[in-house]
């Protein structure tokens, strides 16, 4: 059996602060490139669309509501037209996409989901997963997900599972993605997330993400592409508006994430980007992710399935459930969409 070699790129990009058109016009900027330099797929960060929301760090939620409307208003539906441009980038290009957003809904005008999704080099929606548990102060903005995304997908460059920041800290959710075959793990991650206020001791989510990314890589041996997003002076001058001292301290002082890849032993491979903004690449040989299953294969031989049962719940979680009575009128035929293009 022999397993292909893949060119990969990873978006090391600052949001256009929310701004959902102008992140759109970034991200289809940054794939035509990818594509023009011959990667066969392109990695976008946490809540791209339309940035990760560090507000909820800085202040209290009281002083957070104007920030949240406007949050939700650069909220994108998965089948909106935001979504609708980036499947058409992909597929006018031949390349596979990985895009952070954050996630409107129908049923809600203010309840938005940490949201990801793969998109095949043809558009067409590969997978679309719900962070489950929105992590710390995430919970002031995000709703829950649920395991519906849970999934592996199996492309023609390999078999590729996504985790959203602080699930890759989740061993169960790694593991149900190892368990499906997985040989590209991809991880989004913020440019930063501070806990702590000056003088203190913040969270090293530079060491942290590359512990826990890596530890994938290790268990599942398979490639891992960490893809933290860049926060630029545009978005530091935004979130310092208020004037408050305290917080433009935290921006400045927090550790910056790093965007990299890791081989199938958690070791470093291809491009680092973390104090520019810019497109990293690297090279995966699937075949490498065979001799270290000889050593350790937890989705294999290296397991106890007669002690260990893990059952993952798969359904989208909605709402409500409405049993209408049959009408007729309604089983007429959709419109055909329009090409994507």
């Amino acid at each position: 059996m022999s397993l292909p070699t893949v060119k990969v790129a990873a978006a090391h990009a600052a949001s256009v602060y929310m701004n959902k058109a102008a992140c759109v016009d970034k991200a289809c900027a940054f794939i035509a490139e990818a594509a023009a330099n011959g990667a066969e797929l392109v990695v976008f960060p946490e809540s791209f669309i339309p940035g990760f929301p560090v507000w909820a760090a800085l202040w209290a939620p009281i002083y957070n509501h104007d920030w949240f409307k406007l949050m939700v208003e650069n909220s994108v539906m998965i089948d909106g037209p935001e979504i609708t441009a980036i499947r058409c980038a992909a597929r006018r290009h031949g390349i596979l996409v990985s895009l952070g957003f954050s996630e409107a809904t129908p049923a809600s005008v203010g309840c938005i989901w940490n949201s990801n999704v793969l998109i095949s080099e043809q558009g067409t929606l590969l997978n679309h997963h719900r962070k489950l548990v929105p992590t710390f102060y995430e919970k002031m903005v995000w709703a829950p997900g649920d395991g519906h995304g849970l999934r592996v997908a199996d492309t023609r460059i390999g078999k590729i599972g996504t985790l959203i920041c602080g699930e890759n800290t989740n061993p169960l959710a790694k593991y149900t993605l190892a368990a499906q075959g997985e040989q590209i793990h991809i991880s989004a991650w913020p440019a930063i997330w501070p806990t702590r206020k000056p003088g203190g001791q913040n969270f090293d989510n530079l060491a942290a993400n590359r512990i826990r990314a890596g530890a994938q890589c290790f268990e599942a041996k398979v490639f891992g592409i960490l893809n933290a997003g860049f926060m630029d002076d545009s978005m530091i001058d935004l979130l310092s508006a208020s004037g408050d001292a305290q917080a433009i301290e935290v921006l400045h002082n927090s550790p910056r994430a790093a965007t990299q890849f890791l081989d199938p032993t958690g070791a470093s491979i291809g491009d680092l980007l973390q104090n520019e903004e810019g497109l990293a690449y690297a090279t995966f040989n699937l075949n490498d992710c065979v001799e270290p299953k000889q050593f350790h294969d937890i989705a294999g031989y290296y397991n106890r399935f007669d002690v260990f049962d893990l059952t993952i719940d798969r359904r989208r979680i909605t709402p409500a459930t409405f049993n209408d009575p049959v009408d007729s009128s309604r089983n007429r035929e959709l419109p055909v969409l329009p090409d994507l293009d």
